[in-house]
């Protein structure tokens, strides 16, 4: 196939990956960014001398790219340094109390046994037979699936995989779920906060995202050089097999012909013709026309709710008081407001859930006094492309969630010049048409996992990849959306040269 060219718009982590797929099978790759480097939101600020991560910062499923590298005749060990991390994560209340969760599950066990009693302890075991029930019932059949529908996905999980299901609650929420297994309610709390990992709220999200916990209890891991490390290496392997990649150029348009997609014309004015095209950016921005009339329905009209954004601050200061680990979450009462805020109301959170990712710590005792690199995270709504999201109100969520840093006894030495803030607004412009939702629609009902776009669009030539298509977001679901794309690609490509070979491409008679 290697005539054959195909133009990957994006190159966060599914484009790079579907890139790497296609050049390794001979296809002649071009992939373009408007930004300066890959990742997409897997992304590096340089903060006061020094590289923070300020995208994602969990490294979880490293079997997705074990499988990928080997597809690729490559080593995910050779190629890239990583260590598994001992406390998954460390978690605080402004009420008071602090408890870790660990790789070694007996860890947790124990731990949990001595935050909230023997029984929530006995609890934690039963929770976490469901969630690996759950985990190993649809890993096959939707995570995998190239296109998961209902009445697929029950036949392929058989009767077993259906009880398994129908153990959760009919249609109960997660919230509603983990009520079954937990009464301490900082317990149902930090179990509810994997809803948020798809960018949902714990009272609407369907109850079998709890088997994200599973993703985490089977490891999380740390990269040496971060998490922009990963797509790095991908970017190298696909160039070694002959990918070219165009920084600093805006896709204006994806061309078609006959219905087709031909090519894409550049902000430049340059126009690229190609036999495919991957979109590797959220498909809000398809409907909206930003890539042109000719592809504004490249999937069914989107009808969910927008994701959660957040209100970032990358940071390189000196710290105090609380011990850190790598992953931190500092809670507070009352729990549900912080999605009454963000999904009905549609501001900042009054009472934000902060996220800390001390990067320089978790497998290493961090030199006290000495500067950090942190990414601090709340949850926000997506309305970045709306005009009440003030200063004024920006500045208030700062001021409450630094304020419940320092309740759970955590100083922080911030100031203009060792902090840079990103706002909904900065990533509704990094990613036009979100509103700077960053994990697509909001998985909110039981339907929601059948509602996402599958690789395949509604038009030939144009695929689609990314955390607002199939399987979702976060880092590893890219990446097999990505290899998704790539395999559908190649079909079609094949698919071209039977039809040409038979005189019958495009449905007519070729002479």
């Amino acid at each position: 196939m290697a005539e054959r060219h195909v133009v990957v718009v994006g190159a966060g982590m599914a484009g790079v990956v579907s890139a790497l797929v296609m050049s390794h099978q001979g296809v002649r790759v071009t992939v373009i960014d408007q930004a300066a480097a890959v990742g997409g939101k897997v992304r590096q600020l340089q903060v006061n001398g020094a590289l923070i991560d300020s995208g994602p910062t969990v490294f979880t499923m490293r079997w997705v790219f074990d499988e990928l590298f080997q597809s690729v005749n490559a080593s995910f060990d050779q190629l890239l340094s990583i260590e598994p991390l001992p406390v998954l994560a460390r978690h605080a209340w402004a009420e008071g109390g602090s408890l870790d969760l660990f790789a070694d599950s007996r860890a947790s066990v124990d731990a949990i046994g001595q935050f909230a009693g023997h029984a929530e302890a006995q609890n934690f075991k039963r929770f976490c037979l469901k969630v690996k029930e759950v985990y190993d019932t649809l890993q096959a059949p939707y995570i995998r699936a190239q296109a998961p529908a209902m009445m697929q996905l029950m036949k392929a999980m058989g009767v077993r995989g259906l009880g398994v299901l129908a153990s959760l609650g009919a249609m109960s929420s997660l919230w509603d779920s983990l009520g079954r297994y937990f009464t301490d309610p900082r317990l149902r709390q930090l179990f509810a906060r994997y809803a948020t990992y798809c960018g949902s709220s714990p009272w609407q999200a369907p109850a079998t995202l709890m088997l994200i916990a599973q993703v985490e209890m089977d490891g999380v891991w740390a990269i040496q050089g971060g998490m922009h490390a990963l797509p790095q290496c991908i970017e190298a392997l696909a160039i070694e097999r002959g990918a070219t990649f165009i920084y600093g150029q805006t896709c204006q348009r994806i061309e078609t012909r006959d219905g087709r997609v031909c090519g894409v014309r550049l902000e430049s004015g340059e126009y690229l013709s190609a036999d495919a095209v991957v979109f590797n950016g959220d498909v809000s921005a398809l409907h909206a026309g930003l890539l042109g009339a000719q592809v504004s329905k490249p999937t069914p009209k989107l009808t969910g709710v927008r994701s959660l954004s957040a209100l970032t601050w990358s940071m390189n200061v000196k710290t105090s008081g609380f011990a850190l680990d790598r992953h931190n979450v500092f809670f507070q009462h009352p729990y549900d407001q912080e999605f009454t805020d963000i999904f009905e109301r549609h501001q900042l959170p009054r009472a934000p859930t902060v996220y800390v990712c001390a990067q320089d710590r978790g497998l290493s005792d961090h030199a006290n006094g000495s500067e950090e690199r942190l990414l601090c995270l709340v949850n926000a709504p997506a309305v970045g492309d709306q005009t009440f999201l003030t200063d004024e109100a920006i500045d208030l969520c700062q001021d409450n969630s630094f304020q419940l840093l320092q309740r759970c006894g955590l100083q922080i030495q911030s100031n203009p010049q060792n902090t840079q803030r990103t706002t909904p607004i900065e990533f509704n412009r990094l990613f036009p048409a979100t509103g700077g939702a960053l994990y697509g629609q909001a998985t909110h009902g039981w339907m929601s996992a059948f509602s996402r776009p599958t690789a395949k669009s509604l038009i030939p030539g144009l695929f689609l990849a990314g955390g607002s298509v199939h399987p979702g977001p976060g880092v590893p679901m890219a990446a097999l959306s990505g290899r998704l794309a790539g395999a559908q690609v190649l079909a079609h490509l094949a698919s071209i040269s039977s039809s040409i070979r038979a005189g019958t491409f495009g449905g007519t008679l070729m002479h």
